[in-house]
């Protein structure tokens, strides 16, 4: 146990060196995510969450980018949970001038949890209703998401872990193909409430006119409501965004 408390303590600072190394690099921007999640269990199949968000241009500097969601969720079982949500999202210069874009945006979502021993395995499948400037959009998105712990068998308190996604998106209109997401991090679960990520975050996107990619170096923050009297069980960290 000892060992493997080592192990993760010298993986994590050699990550953080990495990051401090990206920094260097005026083309990395940054993600910067704070979620607050109350799950369901198998007497409350009812939940929720809210989040905020907001992007740099450069690292924790020229952010031009904001969000604010909120939705409802329902256990169905416990590996198979829906949720209807919505948002605003602000795009500009500077948080102080985000007058370049506005978006309102409703989904539905299906998330399907996976436990092979140590691999935690979530697929999410999303649907979206976007108004962009006025103009109406749709939106299909599949995220692969996995969680390796790494000083226990289960992400309990804790516990270091490792979470590796890719996400695509695509619309309903040729060439369908809009933007993908890759992105690796190392996490640390605090206790029964709280966990954060810490990694790298690449997003590309493509239109006809243009492709680009771009390295974001990618921070979350996680809080989960634990309902009293709930009947405890394990929940996987999950990805905000």
């Amino acid at each position: 146990m000892i060992k493997y408390k080592l192990s993760a303590a010298a993986l994590f600072f050699l990550f953080v060196i990495s990051l401090t190394a990206k920094a260097q690099n005026n083309k990395t921007g940054t993600f910067g995510i704070a979620t607050v999640v109350l799950p369901g269990d198998s007497l409350h199949h009812w939940g929720g969450y809210a989040e905020l968000q907001g992007r740099g241009d450069k690292v924790f500097n020229q952010y031009f980018y904001y969000e604010t969601k909120t939705g409802i969720s329902y256990d169905i079982t416990k590996d198979f949970v829906a949720l209807l949500g919505t948002g605003r999202y602000s795009t500009g210069d500077n948080l102080e001038h985000l007058t370049k874009g506005t978006e309102f945006r409703l989904w539905e979502q299906m998330t399907i949890n996976q436990f092979l021993y140590r691999i935690k395995i979530e697929h999410r499948y999303r649907i979206e209703q976007r108004w962009v400037n006025g103009y109406y959009r749709n939106r299909f998105r599949y995220r692969l998401n996995m969680f390796i712990p790494l000083n226990n068998t289960r992400i309990d308190p804790k516990t270091w872990f490792i979470s590796v996604f890719e996400e695509v998106f695509m619309n309903n209109k040729v060439p369908n193909f809009e933007r993908n997401r890759i992105s690796a991090a190392l996490g640390y679960q605090f206790d029964k409430s709280i966990n954060v990520q810490a990694g790298w975050l690449n997003q590309y996107n493509y239109t006809p006119a243009y492709a680009a990619a771009k390295n974001n170096i990618a921070l979350m923050f996680m809080y989960r409501i634990n309902r009293k009297n709930a009947v405890q069980r394990e929940h996987m960290p999950s990805t905000a965004d």
